[in-house]
Formats: structure tokens, C-alpha cells, sequence
């Protein structure tokens, strides 16, 4: 089929502006059309993210595709604010499209990260041409994540360096119409190519940089809870709107990975009509957020994990060809979710998730007093601990546990994905409760959680937890993590500080994985209560964080307290599945 290009065609919004779109359509005839509305400029092909489809492949199986720049971002008329019209644009753009000649009426969209985010706020406004969609590494919940945590802490560095992005491109568009200054302009460039600069800045709400630009980062600043500003944004209670099936795809270390099994469960029952809920299909590969290539400094999956090897593009087709064009056949041989398991490094196909085969299984925390470090005494055991205990450790803001890895951003090497946890363990404000070394293999597939009973010598202050599997020759890879601050525990849109010397039962989100911890390996849970600069530091105070100094900071002396009393668990999904190699 022959396709035409069209360069910055002027598509028109309800209120007026123009946004710009390129189009490549069928020079005769009708196609089905692809869709995808980016903040960061159509003209670049691919966008730097190996969990893209290919483009030119969609265009070659017969699609037309409209790449459109979002609202107040480069080609585009109006101001960008994220989230604040991307529905009604969405909407309208679906709607200009299945008017189109070259258009035959239907539409699907696909993309990662924001690009996957403007999917389902135009899916909830039930535009009636959106069949499908294929949203990546993304989230329906902007205050969970990205922006922070699902225990409340600010992701610090993602923060810092989407705006100090977007507030660049935003400058540089306003310096032609004689808005801003170029010393303005170069302050942002600079912060923007060298975002770990801002992360030791504080107070963290007065970034200079940042601050002085103003727009959302002060709202963002003056909202660390999840209030009714984050609930505006917030597409859970609109999932039952949404009549387009969903292909999800994550990633294992992507730092969207919770919302993307969270969104699929939920719209799997909430979703507003039988083939929306029916039609979910879920990927999840061992990705982060940038590269979907499987292989990291510290852990490679082997070429079978990258998403070229699994025809991610293929699948993207598959899907589209099903709900666009109406071929009950094209997902015949595509299982409704789609795993790679770690430690057997081997895709697998299931009918649900969590898995229905699923055996939840407590793992006790427990010590003689000195689990601090790798070195220390601290151990897992599925026996609870006849013995009363617990651990201490100091945890300073001004020298909180560096990131090691985990679900983040690739900002720097090392900062992102599976990460030897040496480099950090050593540290006596990390607590390391390991289980014995296996002799028969473990599958730990499913979401992750832990409960602690802890108190602290503070009003407030974060927990951590983290996954880890231990080799035999030493290494230790982390799988999965979690953050909680303390003042959240009762629920992110509720503040309660704790009482000092006070023990409190609380639940850490580790999100999920899939791996198996093979014979020779221990399974390891880490405890300590920072991961900076993926997280803001706890100031300890109680008070508003993002407006404090370095001299207001204290320190917490920390308990972990652990036995029958206080029953401080790591709770696994065990698949027990004689078959696992």
C-alpha cells in the first residue's frame, strides 16, 4: 500500500487551538489509524525507547499513523501543563481522525511513559472510534507514580529531571514571543543535562532553577499527599468509561511497574463494557523504563528477554489487527499475560495475574540483635521466631543510603535496574535478613509485600524494603523495593504522625517480580530508611519536607521489632511448580 507524509498538519481542539501532527495515510482508500500524542516532539522517530513498536512495520501492515505533538509543546499551539487536557485533546484528535477520507472510521493508540498516560485519559472520555489501545510503561494514577511513591515519598530524581526537561523545551519555545530570558533559558539547559545537581539542593521545594519557573512544580511542591488535586488526575474511578481493550506492556525494573499490574487487574473487573474487561492482555518483560533490551552492567537475561527477540512489534499488530480490523483470529496463538521469569530467564504464557496457582507465604524477619549489614546476624525463616527481639540502626538524612538500583530512571549507570547490592550493605543503617541457602529451586512470582512492626525516636520518619537475590559467588541482585513514610501509613491522602517509642504495625509495597531463586541462591529482604536520590530524605520532623533545610533535618534511631508479639514478615508469592528447571 502506497502512503503519503504529511508534515505539521493542523488538527483543531474544541477550544480553538491548533495542535500539529504528522500523517502518513493511504494515498487511495481506507486504513484503520494509529495514534500516539507526545510531550516531547513528533519529529523524532522512536523517542529513545526500545519498548517502541517500529513505526515504519505498522505502517507496512496496512495502518495510517498520526504522530501528534501534545498541547503547548513544540509544534503545538495553547500552554502545557501535564495531564490538564489531555483528555478533552484526545478525544477531540480521535474524533478529527475518524473523519478523515483516508480514515475508515477506527483508531487505536499506543506508546510508552506519558505517551501511554494520554491513552487512558482519552480511553475514559468513551470516544466512540477508539477500539484499542496499548499503553507502556505507564501509569492512571500520576501521584503513585511517577511523581511519588506508593508508600508517599517524592521521587526525587525523576522529578527533578522531567521538569528541568520540560521547563527547557517550555523556555525555549517562549524566548521567540519575547517571554523569559536567555539566561533563564541556559540555567534550565544546564540543569536539565546535569539533573543529579538538583537532588542535594535544599529545601527540595526551592530547587532555584525550578522554583523560579514556577508552573506545576509549585503545585507539585504543595501537594505531598494524595489530595483532591491528585485525585483530579486520577483515572481509577473512570476506568468504568473505558470500551477500548488494553494491551499493557512493563517492565520488572521499570518504575511504572505497579501501576501497570494494578491498572490491568482493575480494569480487568471495572473496565465499562464485556470486551474492554475481556480483551486485557498484559506483558511484562525484565525492562526498565528506557530499554527493553534485557541486559544491564550487573545482570543480563540472556537475547531472549529483549523485546526485539520477543516481537513486540508483531504483537503490537496482532492486537491492533484483532480490534481494528476485526480479525477474531489475529491473538489466537497470544496467551492473555505474558511473563519473563528471572533466575530461569525464560518467557512464560498464563491465563491471569496474580497467578491463580499462588501460595502466599510468610518469610519471618528475626535476629540476635545485629542485622545490620550483610554480615549481621538477621535471618528469614517461614517458622515463626519462638523468641522476641529487634534491630536498631541510625538513619541521618545527611547521610541517607545511596540508590542502588530498582525501578527508576537510567539517569546515571548503576542508578536503574538489577544492581549488585554490595555497594550498599556494608553500610550499619542497613538491616539484611537472609533466608539459608536453598536446595531446591523457589519461584517467588506475584506482588511483594512487607510487614514491620517498628518505632522510631522520631514523629516521623520512611521505611524501606527490598528484595534481593543472593548468588552463590556473592552477588546480590535486587528484584523488587518499596518505600513507606511513616506519617502515610493509615493511607496516602491522610497524615498521622507517630508517637516516639511507639510501636507501629505497617505495610511496605514492594510492587512484584517474577524470578526463581535457584538451588545455592538465599533469598534476602534489605530494610533501612532512605533510597536517595531516588526518593526524597525523611527530615524526621513531621513538618512539611519539601520546605526544609539541611539544619532542620534530625536523625531517628530506628527499631525493627520482630517475634511472636510483633510477627514483622516478608510475604512472597511461591509458585510451587515441580516443572521449574
Amino acid at each position: 500500500m502506497q502512503h503519503l507524509y504529511d508534515i505539521d498538519v493542523q488538527v483543531p481542539m474544541r477550544d480553538g487551538v491548533a495542535l500539529a501532527a504528522n500523517v502518513w495515510h493511504p494515498a487511495e482508500g481506507e486504513a484503520p489509524t494509529l495514534l500516539v500524542r507526545l510531550p516531547y516532539g513528533k519529529d523524532v522517530m522512536g523517542f529513545g525507547q526500545s519498548a517502541f513498536p517500529d513505526l515504519l512495520a505498522l505502517v507496512e501492515a496496512g495502518y495510517a499513523l498520526v504522530i501528534q505533538d501534545c498541547r503547548g509543546t513544540h509544534r503545538s499551539e495553547g500552554e502545557f501543563v501535564p495531564h490538564m487536557a489531555d483528555r478533552a485533546d484526545g478525544e477531540d484528535t480521535v474524533a478529527w481522525i475518524a473523519e478523515q477520507p483516508w480514515s475508515d472510521g477506527t483508531v487505536g493508540m499506543f506508546g510508552p511513559s506519558y505517551l501511554g498516560m494520554v491513552q487512558w485519559e482519552t480511553a475514559v472520555t468513551g470516544a466512540p472510534a477508539l477500539k484499542a489501545i496499548a499503553p507502556a510503561l505507564t501509569s492512571i494514577d500520576n501521584y503513585e507514580a511517577p511523581w511519588f511513591s506508593a508508600g508517599g515519598a517524592l521521587s526525587l530524581s525523576l522529578v527533578t529531571m522531567w521538569n528541568a526537561m520540560m521547563y527547557t523545551a517550555d523556555a525555549q519555545r517562549a524566548l521567540p514571543v519575547g517571554e523569559g530570558t536567555v539566561s533563564q533559558l541556559q540555567q534550565l539547559g544546564q540543569a536539565a543535562l546535569f539533573p543529579e545537581l538538583l537532588n542535594d539542593v535544599l529545601p527540595t521545594g526551592a530547587v532555584p532553577v525550578l522554583a523560579a519557573y514556577g508552573k506545576w512544580w509549585d503545585d507539585w511542591m504543595a501537594h505531598p499527599s494524595h489530595d483532591e488535586y491528585w485525585d483530579a488526575m486520577e483515572l481509577t474511578p473512570e476506568l468504568k468509561n473505558v470500551t477500548a481493550p488494553a494491551l499493557n506492556i512493563g517492565g520488572w525494573y521499570d518504575l511504572y511497574i505497579g501501576q501497570t499490574l494494578r491498572t490491568y487487574t482493575t480494569a480487568r473487573r471495572q473496565a465499562g463494557s464485556a470486551q474492554a474487561r475481556e480483551g486485557q492482555r498484559l506483558i511484562i518483560g525484565p525492562w526498565d523504563h528506557m530499554s527493553a533490551s534485557g541486559v544491564f552492567p550487573d545482570r543480563s537475561f540472556g537475547p531472549p528477554a529483549s523485546a526485539q527477540m520477543l516481537g513486540l512489534t508483531g504483537l503490537h499488530v496482532k492486537f491492533f489487527d484483532r480490534w481494528l480490523r476485526g480479525d477474531t483470529t489475529a491473538l489466537d496463538d497470544v496467551a492473555p499475560v505474558k511473563i519473563f521469569v528471572m533466575g530461569i530467564d525464560q518467557w512464560r504464557d498464563e491465563q491471569e495475574w496474580p497467578l491463580p496457582d499462588t501460595r502466599w507465604t510468610d518469610f519471618h524477619l528475626t535476629s540476635a540483635g545485629h542485622a545490620n549489614t550483610a554480615g549481621g546476624d538477621g535471618a528469614l525463616t517461614t517458622e515463626q521466631p519462638a523468641g522476641a527481639g529487634h534491630d536498631t540502626y541510625l538513619y541521618d538524612p545527611r547521610r541517607p543510603v545511596p540508590s542502588a538500583g530498582g525501578a527508576s530512571m537510567p539517569t546515571t549507570p548503576g542508578f536503574c535496574g538489577p544492581v549488585d547490592q554490595r555497594t550498599v550493605t556494608g553500610r550499619d543503617d542497613v538491616l539484611c535478613y537472609a533466608g539459608p541457602v536453598l536446595e531446591e529451586p523457589v519461584e517467588v512470582t506475584g506482588p511483594v509485600s512487607l510487614t514491620l512492626f517498628v518505632s522510631s525516636s522520631a514523629v516521623d520518619t520512611d521505611f524501606t524494603a527490598k528484595l534481593v537475590d543472593v548468588f552463590p559467588d556473592g552477588r546480590a541482585i535486587n528484584l523488587c523495593d518499596g518505600i513507606l513514610r511513616a506519617r502515610h501509613r493509615h493511607g496516602l491522602a491522610t497524615e498521622e504522625l507517630m508517637e516516639p517509642g511507639t510501636v507501629y504495625e505497617i505495610t511496605v509495597d514492594m510492587t512484584a517480580t517474577s524470578n526463581v531463586f535457584l538451588p545455592g541462591h538465599r533469598i534476602r529482604v534489605d530494610v533501612s530508611s532512605s533510597n536517595f536520590p531516588r526518593y526524597d530524605r525523611n527530615t524526621n520532623t513531621g513538618g512539611v519536607i519539601a520546605g526544609e533545610s539541611e539544619e532542620q533535618m534530625i536523625p531517628a534511631v530506628n527499631h525493627i521489632h520482630h517475634g511472636p508479639a510483633h510477627p514483622s514478615r516478608l510475604i512472597l508469592p511461591v509458585i510451587d511448580r515441580k516443572d521449574q528447571a
